[in-house]
């Protein structure tokens, strides 16, 4: 990058990157895509990776690129549950950050990208980042897997677009497709460190990688939004842990407590618990309910009840107001007054966008409404305030 370019970058780094592309910068000196790429991809950093972006050496990736590559958090977490070793190697590097966050436990490390670009944008980042004894490999990861050296740890994060750009979320249509790679993969490493779209299905991909090789199940989710499926692979057999993880919040299972079921009868209590995101995604919901001594409303609900305050459950508490039916005699009585709301629905036959439209209320406010339906199939409504 020149100065005239790095200059234009720092000027306009606040400006709008859609009006300096019509401006017609008249500077013969200044890379225009170039710094338009720049200034776009910080941009867009500033939440997703905010230590990067106060970085004005780091450089930009398309937008694609920048799109799929991790966040910061859920970058460290993934340094959390690699481990450490002598060598790591990525086998899909695309942006690095999971690389960044990853190699510095381990004495050397490999990334491995087939974009040309990406690597030499990659290899002047890792330098920034004052990473040490890391090779950039550009080529293609099925190729590079036959002839590399042995490894602690092997991380792949597979691309889930097909050739035409659509999104893919079944392991056999990402790239490269890990299935039949997997003997070779576990060849070459005692672990290896998967991460899939956070909607793909964690039990049948256990069941498609092999039930004998798994040994640990990630839900990794941010602010309650559900973010990533990690899946950890060992040569060796372990008995398998699902841990659902949300900023700060972490549960582990073991395989025994994956197949306890919820009841099936009808709860009370005074407080309701909602689950995490990582909680709904994994299922588990019959293993919560006997870790913290809740009850479901119904089996369906995914929304649990009990006589006491439980601080640390995982995931939202309220305080219930009262309950109703949809009887329009006791929303009359229980809606006098209310304006607006917060209005959940859980196995419930409308949406919250038309039950709001049924009860007149608009979106916002201090109350919290959760529509469901108890095990004898009639239609509540849980009127709530937020306690965490």
């Amino acid at each position: 990058m020149n100065e005239a370019t790095r200059r234009f970058i720092e000027t306009h780094a606040a400006d709008d990157v859609h009006r300096l592309a019509l401006s017609g910068n008249k500077d013969p000196d200044v890379d225009m895509a170039f710094a338009l790429t720049q200034i776009e991809g910080r941009q867009r950093a500033k939440a997703k990776l905010p230590l990067w972006a106060a970085n004005p050496d780091i450089l930009w990736p398309s937008h694609l690129a920048l799109e799929q590559c991790s966040s910061e958090q859920t970058a460290h977490y993934k340094a959390r549950i690699a481990g450490n070793g002598q060598r790591f190697v990525d086998l899909t590097g695309g942006f690095g950050v999971d690389f960044a966050a990853i190699a510095p436990q381990f004495i050397e490390s490999i990334y491995v990208e087939r974009q040309e670009s990406l690597c030499e944008l990659t290899s002047h980042n890792f330098k920034t980042l004052c990473l040490h004894d890391v090779e950039t490999v550009c080529g293609d990861s099925t190729e590079f897997l036959q002839t590399m050296p042995s490894a602690d740890l092997i991380f792949i994060d597979p691309a889930r677009r097909d050739r035409h750009g659509t999104r893919t979320y079944a392991i056999s249509d990402c790239t490269p497709d890990v299935l039949p790679l997997k003997e070779t993969l576990l060849r070459k490493t005692p672990r290896i460190l998967l991460k899939f779209s956070p909607m793909l299905d964690w039990r049948k991909a256990v069941k498609d990688l092999g039930e004998n090789y798994v040994s640990e199940v990630h839900i990794v989710s941010v602010n309650n939004e559900c973010k990533e499926l990690l899946i950890i692979m060992e040569r060796i057999a372990h008995p398998m842990r699902l841990i659902c993880a949300n900023d700060a919040e972490s549960e582990a299972f073991s395989s025994e407590e994956l197949h306890v079921q919820t009841s099936s009868y009808t709860a009370t209590g005074q407080y309701l618990y909602e689950p995490n995101a990582s909680l709904m995604k994994a299922g588990c919901f019959g293993a919560l309910a006997r870790r913290y001594n809740v009850k479901p409303v119904s089996p369906d609900s995914h929304l649990f009840l009990s006589e006491i305050a439980i601080p640390r459950f995982p995931g939202r508490s309220f305080y219930i107001i009262k309950t109703t039916t949809m009887n329009k005699q006791d929303l009359f009585t229980t809606l006098s007054g209310l304006t607006q709301a917060n209005i959940s629905v859980r196995h419930f036959p409308l949406t919250a966008d038309k039950l709001r439209r049924r009860l007149r209320l608009n979106d916002g406010g201090d109350t919290f409404i959760f529509a469901t339906t108890q095990t004898n199939g009639k239609h509540i409504l849980l009127f709530c305030k937020k306690q965490r």
